[in-house]
Parts: structure tokens; sequence; C-alpha cells
């Protein structure tokens, strides 16, 4: 039987842009299958308990530039720990990862390159024309990827992965999802990889 995983994220994370790279090659050296899931967290923190970043106590806001710059060091991964454009509205980005996992593109690869946008390159993701480039740039036509986006079956199968991710007791971004144990955050990725190795 595949190994597979449920991915569940927000495009504007630093902690998904971190461990981005490193869940793929995890996931390819095991042979598992990745499910993308983008999902609303404006949804999720309301009934989780989490609070967006900037409603958080100023010791959590603090001790966060401290840890991103521990990662980023650490991984070597480039990575601005104030970017230009954040938050961003990441509603039309995130509509347009699950248009291009409906047609069998390579909605992985859009999602980092969403990601890298945002964290290392000072690009807008709320702007239509910044993320049909992106999306050209990933193979995709980034026009017709729009259009789909906005199409009421991508905006209701984004409701639901985040409906499903409340369910299964999503919280924060990264999820890891195996054999219906979760994994929060880049930080737990070595315990996904034992737990792939594992079987």
């Amino acid at each position: 039987m595949a190994k597979h995983i449920d991915y569940y994220f927000t495009l504007i994370s630093p902690w998904t842009y971190l461990g981005s790279e490193r869940f793929v090659a995890i996931a390819k050296r095991h042979g598992a299958a990745i499910q993308v899931k983008p999902v609303d967290y404006g949804r999720i923190f309301p009934v989780s308990g989490g609070l967006p970043l900037a409603k958080r106590a100023q010791q959590r806001q603090d001790y966060r530039l401290f840890e991103l710059k521990r990662w980023r060091e650490y991984l070597g991964v480039k990575l601005n720990l104030h970017p230009k454009y954040f938050p961003a509205a990441e509603g039309l980005a995130a509509r347009m990862v699950v248009a291009a996992r409906r047609q069998s593109g390579d909605a992985l690869g859009l999602a980092h390159s969403v990601l890298k946008a945002v964290w290392a390159e000072e690009r807008n993701i709320a702007d239509p024309a910044t993320l049909r480039e992106i999306a050209d740039r990933c193979g995709f036509d980034g026009k017709a990827l729009l259009a789909a986006a906005d199409e009421p079956a991508v905006a209701a199968e984004y409701t639901a992965d985040t409906d499903a991710a409340i369910a299964r007791g999503v919280f924060g971004a990264p999820t890891y999802i195996y054999n219906n144990e979760p994994f929060w955050g880049q930080d737990r990725l070595e315990f996904l990889d034992r737990a792939l190795g594992r079987g």
C-alpha cells in the first residue's frame, strides 16, 4: 500500500517555506505521495486557540524572529525576516494551488514558488499579475489558472479542505498527517521521516 501524506499549510507561513524543500525530499526518499492542501487559517485559528501574528503577545512576536533567524542560518535558506508584502491576502493564491491540484499539475512546486515569492523575493502574492507570472514560471498557463481559481468548484474544495483540517485537529502550519498521526511544524520533519521509515 502506497504511503500518503496530507499536507496542510498556509502560503504566508515562513515555517511552511523553511520546511518545504526538506519535506518534499523526505517524502520522495520514502516513496510517499503528497496531497497538497492549502487551507484558511483565518477560520482555523478561532476554533483552535490560535491568534494571527499581530494579535500575539509582544514576547511571542519577538521570540518568533529569533527562531526564524536561527532556522534560516541553520538551513542556509534565504529568508527575509521582515518581508515587504507580509501579511498578504492569500486566498487567490491558495485557490490557484487547489486548481493546479485539480488539474493534476505540479501544485507542490507552485506552492513552494508562492512561498518563496513572499519570503525570499519580496513579491506581493495578493497581486493577480504576480501570481500569473509565478504560475507561468512553474509551467502552467497562468491566465487560465487564475480564471480557474475563481470557479465555484475550486472555492468549494478550498472550503472543504479547511473543514477537513478543522475536523482532523489541525491548528498550525505546516501540518503533515501520515497514518492519521499529525506532525506540526517544520521542526517535526525528523519525526515524520522516522514514521515513514517504519512504514
